[in-house]
């Protein structure tokens, strides 16, 4: 299984690196246009549908993505679009996860089905309104999302349950802990503040997300490192309510080690959004 997930991680990063880098940003959109659309077929799956509506919901997006890109869209400046997208992430996530599992299957199919391609539609404008920001800006949130998952994972297992006598969510996700989440989250805030200083010593082609936050004050890149850190541990939760639902244990098997795409990306569908609706303000008030 190790050998399998470090050679898709390898493989992966041979696609990924190179459309990222690259001056012509269409490689890099393609990349995410198709990724947004597996993501689709995904979720098809996951709300229950054949393969042939799961494979509309990958049509649709493709179409949406493809439309958004002919038309000139995704270079558009949308600060309402992302106000409204992270609200709706914000209250949306906390009520599903504090409701449980079984909230989910009572929503309506009607309901579920498109609000799910819409998160994943907003992720893949918010992930290309990103790279154009810069790819300094861009890393530093999917870094961030690393970052927090990752150290989460190590302060579970070395600090789970020690402080803390409940899990996090352990109907949901029983392996996640309270000293995992906030061990990622403090490793979170100190990636941002040593951004904020890489960035001032190497004046780099673009600000990353917390040098444009700093001129705002250091407060508010720790607050705002934060709040995006918690957002990633809600949407990895609620991919996780929503695979419990649907009684599976991936997403898919598209990427082998890895399972599917949904289950790689589910932590950055509210913090891109809400990463751009930051931006938005950065640029507001003239502090980038």
């Amino acid at each position: 299984m190790l050998k399998q997930r470090v050679i898709t991680a390898l493989v992966l990063l041979a696609v990924l690196v190179p459309a990222l880098l690259h001056p012509n940003a269409s490689a890099f959109q393609a990349l995410v246009l198709l990724m947004v659309a597996a993501g689709g077929w995904e979720w098809g799956r996951l709300n229950g549908l054949g393969q042939v509506a799961s494979w509309a919901s990958a049509a649709v997006l493709a179409v949406l993505g493809a439309l958004a890109w002919q038309q000139g869209w995704l270079q558009g400046h949308y600060p309402l679009l992302w106000l409204a997208a992270g609200s709706a992430w914000v209250l949306g996530a906390v009520w599903l996860v504090r409701a449980g599992v079984p909230a989910w299957g009572r929503l309506p199919l009607a309901l579920r089905w498109p609000v799910g391609l819409l998160a994943l539609a907003l992720a893949g404008l918010a992930t290309v309104q990103a790279r154009a920001l810069g790819v300094n800006f861009l890393l530093s949130v999917l870094v961030l999302v690393w970052v927090a998952d990752v150290l989460a994972y190590f302060f579970g297992r070395a600090l789970g349950q020690r402080f803390f006598a409940v899990k996090l969510a352990p109907s949901i996700s029983p392996g996640k802990s309270w000293e995992g989440a906030l061990g990622g989250a403090l490793g979170v805030v100190v990636m941002a503040l040593l951004w904020v200083q890489c960035d001032a010593a190497q004046a780099p082609l673009s600000l990353s997300l917390y040098s444009r936050l700093a001129a705002g004050g250091m407060g508010l890149v720790v607050l705002a490192a934060l709040f995006l850190a918690a957002m990633s541990v809600l949407g990895d939760l609620v991919e996780s309510l929503i695979k419990r639902s649907a009684g599976v244990k991936d997403s898919s098997q598209l990427l082998p080690g890895h399972g599917g795409v949904l289950d790689r990306i589910d932590a950055l569908l509210p913090t891109l959004p809400l990463a751009m609706l930051l931006a938005s303000y950065t640029n507001t008030v003239n502090i980038a």
